[in-house]
């Protein structure tokens, strides 16, 4: 997976996590973001792996994730290796 395809997604993925209300305050309190700022936040691949890596942490969002998206549920592991960079350890 390419960098811009791995952006992408954790774009979406931060798109489905900010359409459930429960799971988006979870986001908002472990990642320590104001709504106000994730419009710039989303351009920062760092802050993109971040999200993918909350995203991880709970399979059920996964495969909700995924399935809304129309995608593997192992794509968002290929993208929070991809935007982690070289060296960072990721289960795959």
């Amino acid at each position: 997976m390419k960098q811009d395809s791995a952006e992408t997604l954790a774009i979406q993925a931060l798109g489905w996590i900010a359409a459930d209300d429960d799971i988006f305050t979870t986001f908002l309190s472990a990642s320590g973001a104001a709504v106000a700022d994730l419009r710039a936040l989303a351009s920062d691949p760092a802050f993109l792996a971040a999200v993918l890596d909350f995203l991880l942490q709970d399979d059920k969002w996964v495969q909700g994730f995924a399935a809304a998206a129309g995608i593997s549920p192992e794509l968002p592991i290929q993208a929070a290796a991809v935007l982690a960079g070289p060296g960072a350890a990721h289960w795959t």
